[in-house]
């Protein structure tokens, strides 16, 4: 699942594409306000783009492959060593 930019929030400054090691993104100044997406499926769910986007319009879906889930574990009392 790729990122999402949210074009209410992105200010059109391109960090995102320049630091995406995928090269997922395609921005040009002059065409386009917001960076689109153009290669989702080449996304490494790296989270750089989300981290570095100064406004905060990036908001990466992890599939649910890579996802976490967190388990309470026991907390050790009442083992039998």
């Amino acid at each position: 699942m790729p990122p999402v930019i949210d074009a209410s929030r992105c200010t059109g400054c391109g960090t995102c594409a320049a630091i995406c090691n995928s090269q997922i993104f395609r921005f040009d100044r002059a065409a386009d306000r917001v960076p689109r997406v153009v290669f989702p499926d080449e996304c490494w769910h790296c989270d750089a783009c989300r981290l570095d986007c100064p406004s905060g319009a990036i908001r990466l879906r992890l599939p649910l492959s890579l996802m976490l889930l967190h388990i309470d574990a026991p907390s050790g009392q009442g083992r039998q060593s």
